[in-house]
């Protein structure tokens, strides 16, 4: 299978709590590759255009309000079935209800406050991505465990 894309935002309370770096080692140590990462702060123009699929949903703008709260890390990562991957490691959008091994069954028991966010499909993580990253800002380069850590045969 060939290697997808997805993104992965280390949303403000992972920031805060200064976990974002236990974070990013668990993606690293799966086996995906960050093809591209910055710390940035959403504005309330991008967290709009990003959540527009939840505008009508009750908790768009106290969401909205907690993404441009504070600073975040945008994640490009890389990887065979990315996307799959790394909502298994994300674990259940509750942190209460996550399983202990996953980031947010690990690191959290919050409803609001979920630490992370992750594409859930091919067509999102394009679309997210292409959001949060300008041209040239993801990088296509090799590393030297690729054959090792996703055998496709």
């Amino acid at each position: 299978m060939a290697a997808e894309r997805t993104l992965i935002i280390f949303k403000p309370d992972s920031l805060q709590r200064r976990i974002a770096g236990r974070i990013l080692t668990r993606f690293e140590d799966k086996g995906l590759k960050i093809a591209g990462m910055k710390l940035m702060q959403i504005s309330e123009e991008l967290a709009h255009e990003h959540y527009a699929p939840h505008k009508e949903r009750p908790f768009f703008k106290p969401l909205v309000s907690f993404m441009t709260s504070a600073p975040v890390v945008v994640l490009c990562l890389e990887g065979s079935r990315a996307i799959e991957v790394c909502r298994k490691m994300m674990g259940a959008t509750f942190g209460f209800a996550a399983e202990p091994g996953t980031i947010r069954g690990d690191f959290g028991i919050s409803n609001q406050f979920n630490l992370i966010h992750g594409s859930d499909s091919a067509e999102s993580a394009e679309r997210e991505i292409g959001l949060f990253f300008n041209e040239g800002e993801i990088l296509e380069y090799a590393v030297t465990d690729e054959a090792w850590l996703a055998d496709e045969s």
